[in-house]
């Protein structure tokens, strides 16, 4: 009589089957990751802001232009200069130490870059800025 030898288990995970699952996956996160990333057309609500104190000492004004140009009024009058961004922190955060209660506003043009203002409004952060105000235009407020 012969004896039947009987064959071990074999102790081996078959993962073929896994492999074809990530392949599946990535090609689906690689297809709706476009999709996610796109902008959505938002209405934004409208709001009226409350105009600043008018016996307060006038703000310190950042402009940005069309031209991705940056300008600095701290004198409260019209008269307003072409400046670097990098010295405009050091001359903001200046004239901070004399008051830090006053106000600074940022006045960015209606066709400039979202990118340029927040990089000014992040330059304004290391100058030393705890809070700053958007203005507005007022004749146009009822659009």
């Amino acid at each position: 009589m012969r004896r039947r030898h009987r064959s071990k288990p074999i102790a081996e995970i078959n993962v073929v089957p896994y492999i074809d699952v990530m392949l599946v996956l990535l090609i689906v996160f690689i297809v709706t990751a476009p999709l996610i990333t796109q902008g959505v057309h938002v209405d934004l609500p409208q709001g009226h802001a409350q105009a600043l104190n008018k016996k307060a000492q006038p703000p310190i004004v950042a402009t940005v232009d069309d031209g991705g140009q940056y300008y600095l009024n701290a004198e409260g009058s019209d008269k307003s200069e072409m400046i670097l961004l990098e010295e405009l922190a050091h001359r903001v955060a200046a004239l901070l130490v004399v008051d830090p209660t006053r106000n600074v506003v940022v006045r960015g043009a209606k066709d400039v870059s979202y990118n340029q203002v927040v990089q000014l409004m992040i330059t304004l952060q290391s100058a030393g800025v705890a809070s700053v105000g958007l203005m507005t235009d007022a004749s146009h407020e009822d659009q």
